[in-house]
């Protein structure tokens, strides 16, 4: 499976307000062996989130995203999502249902917009104050709160994506010494070549001492990698090449 997140907001773009949502959905998703294949940053801008969810929504990549579905003006991801799925927002029964208990008249005529939601779509329970995400397909719309948001993600992935053990995503990585990049290259495309289900990375590393190291490793499915690192290292060894496993 592969993950995507959007952060919708100015204040994000401004620095108005730090995001912590990309470093949390890469825990999250690393504590299931996974990660997360893109992420972006859009402002409050109602023409570019439609656009982005259209294109998104066309994929297979489970989306994640953080922010604008609140009832102030600013607030637009929820008309964005049912714009960009192509179904009309109206006002989701369990979800007046659950704000009317929460603020009773106060819900009324401006707190209650939080339920007016892309149709068909199902809510995302908050454990925080209760007002509910939704997801669409596997769109998942959380608010912007990373108090509510991340426990509402968790929920999202052991409720809808659970993940067999054979299927983790690892990254494995070695560390060769004393020879530039340029000299491996081959070799890298030839692990590549042989393979191509898993990823292989290459980050040069210099120390202020000018020592010179080469983070080389790999990363997908546990038994892929596995077998894919065996061979790199096994030819690695024949070119006399020298790697550790530490820095």
């Amino acid at each position: 499976m592969q993950y995507g997140i959007l952060v919708i907001g100015d204040e994000i773009l401004s620095g108005r307000r730090k995001d912590r949502h990309l470093d949390k959905a890469i825990e999250l998703l690393a504590a299931r062996g996974e990660c997360l294949s893109w992420a972006q940053y859009i402002g409050d801008d109602p023409a570019l989130i439609e656009s982005r969810l259209r294109e998104s929504m066309q994929g297979d990549t489970i989306v994640f995203s953080f922010g604008g579905i609140g009832a102030t003006p600013d607030d637009l991801t929820r008309q964005c999502a049912a714009n960009a799925a192509g179904v009309p927002l109206t006002r989701h029964p369990q979800a007046r249902a659950i704000i009317e208990e929460k603020f009773g008249a106060e819900a009324y005529p401006k707190r209650i917009l939080m339920a007016d939601l892309p149709d068909g779509c199902a809510l995302i329970p908050n454990p925080y104050n209760r007002i509910p995400g939704f997801s669409v397909g596997d769109h998942h719309f959380l608010p912007g709160f990373p108090v509510m948001a991340h426990p509402m993600m968790a929920w999202v992935l052991d409720t809808r994506y659970p993940v067999a053990a054979s299927h983790r995503y690892v990254e494995q990585e070695i560390y060769v010494h004393d020879v530039p990049e340029s000299e491996l290259i081959d070799l890298m495309q030839q692990i590549i070549d042989m393979h191509p289900q898993t990823k292989l990375f290459s980050l040069p590393l210099h120390s202020d001492e000018g020592i010179r190291r080469i983070e080389l490793g790999l990363k997908g499915e546990l038994a892929r990698v596995e077998t894919a690192m065996r061979e790199l290292l096994g030819e690695l060894d024949r070119l006399g090449i020298r790697w550790t496993h530490e820095r």
